[in-house]
């Protein structure tokens, strides 16, 4: 049976995509930040999906906003050799979402912690499956990149930087990888429907992002079911990238119907 690792996955469209591999037949390994809700999240997982082990672990990116914290890692992975797993399918979500942050008013350590949040951190965990998937004959490694990698909004630089660097990540271990048959892809949402959507409904009633060609936003299974294309299907793609936005990224603006 193949396992899937999946960062960030107690709430959003981290549960989606827990959820499709998970129905398809998949063991689960998956991570958050907190330790209460990483408890909830497999004890939820555990009893929706019986057929397929469900691990959870509490671990956080950063020991501080210049460090990534690498031993968690290591020790995470160690903890998975000795269940006797090994991660086919590594799925990259979580993430600093940098929000609000201003560039003559934010320290210069709140765009560090995003950039080391966000490629530097994940590059650790790439570089700890990868290893095993090498071991294991290949694999396959999917980032949840954003739209923001191409298009600027207001008041997130930091995350911006950290998507474009994301992709370009993305490619040089496509390359490196490929020929220990270990496929590295990413998947570029827009908006998706999170429970921010739910808590702010006169925001995002009438904020531009919305207004998308096919006249929807995606929810999280819409997202979960790009990735687990990548994971899955797409035996001969690596380096490549599959946006998941209604078609925001074509538009040069927004065509908002006149009320």
């Amino acid at each position: 049976m193949k396992t899937a690792l999946i960062t960030g996955a107690c709430i959003n469209t981290g549960v989606a995509i827990v959820e499709k591999f998970a129905s398809e037949g998949y063991n689960v390994i998956f991570t958050g930040r907190s330790m209460e809700k990483v408890h909830a999240a497999e004890k939820i997982y555990r009893q929706k999906f019986p057929a397929v082990e469900i691990i959870g672990y509490h671990i956080d990116s950063l020991l501080d906003d210049r460090t990534v914290d690498e031993d968690s890692v290591e020790n995470m992975f160690a903890d998975i050799d000795a269940r006797g797993l090994w991660v086919e399918t590594l799925v990259l979500n979580a993430a600093d979402q940098g929000l609000g942050q201003k560039i003559f008013e934010n320290p210069l350590t709140d765009m560090m912690k995003v950039i080391n949040t966000n490629v530097v951190w994940n590059y650790c965990l790439c570089e700890h499956a990868a290893k095993r998937m090498k071991e294991n004959g290949g694999g396959n490694i999917v980032f949840i990149n954003s739209n923001t990698a191409y298009r600027a909004i207001p008041d997130r630089i930091a995350y911006e930087a950290s998507k474009g660097g994301q992709l370009g990540l993305m490619r040089g271990l496509a390359l490196d990888l490929g020929k220990y048959n270990i496929r590295v892809n990413a998947v570029l949402p827009g908006m998706i429907k999170t429970d921010r959507w739910e808590k702010n409904p006169d925001f995002y009633k009438s904020v531009p992002s919305r207004f998308t060609p096919l006249g929807d936003v995606a929810v999280g299974e819409d997202v979960a079911d790009a990735v687990y294309y990548f994971a899955a299907m797409a035996r001969n793609t690596t380096g490549a990238e599959l946006v998941v936005d209604g078609g925001n990224t074509i538009q040069l603006y927004p065509v908002i119907p006149k009320t």
